[in-house]
Order: structure tokens, then C-alpha cells, then sequence
């Protein structure tokens, strides 16, 4: 069931962060897979920043920054 929350949550925080960082876009299909692989990354950076995410908005936030970090990235990553 863990699974299954945290792969909702993913979609989720790729949808929003493909809302915040606007541009010319990837797509919505690759902003979801880079919200699942965002929420991983923001578990990594909120336990580098020593902040913890409890609940499910807590690990909404946490998701949805580790994806707008991400898909910066890869949009930096796709103009080089």
C-alpha cells in the first residue's frame, strides 16, 4: 500500500511542479515520471537539509520540491 500512495503522490508532484515551472514543456506523460523520480529526490534533499515531511501534505511538499528541482534540471540539461 506504500507503494501505492507513494507513486500517487509522485503523479501528483509532477503534475504541480509541471504547472509551477512553465515553459515550453515536455509533456505531461515525462512530467509525471519525473514527479515519481522528484519525490524521491526531495526525500534526499529534505534528509540533507535535516527536515523531515510527515503526513500526506508534508510528503506532498517534499515531492513536489524535489520534481520542480528536477525538472529544472532536465529542462537546463535538454537546452545544453
Amino acid at each position: 500500500m506504500w507503494l501505492i500512495w507513494t507513486i500517487l503522490i509522485g503523479i501528483l508532484a509532477g503534475f504541480l511542479a509541471g504547472q509551477i515551472v512553465k515553459g515550453h514543456g515536455m509533456g505531461v506523460l515525462v512530467d509525471l515520471v519525473v514527479g515519481i523520480v522528484g519525490s524521491v529526490l526531495g526525500g534526499w534533499i529534505f534528509t540533507l537539509l535535516g527536515l523531515g515531511a510527515y503526513g500526506l501534505i508534508g510528503q506532498l511538499i517534499m515531492a513536489v520540491v524535489g520534481a520542480v528541482v528536477l525538472l529544472l534540471l532536465v529542462r537546463a540539461l535538454k537546452r545544453a
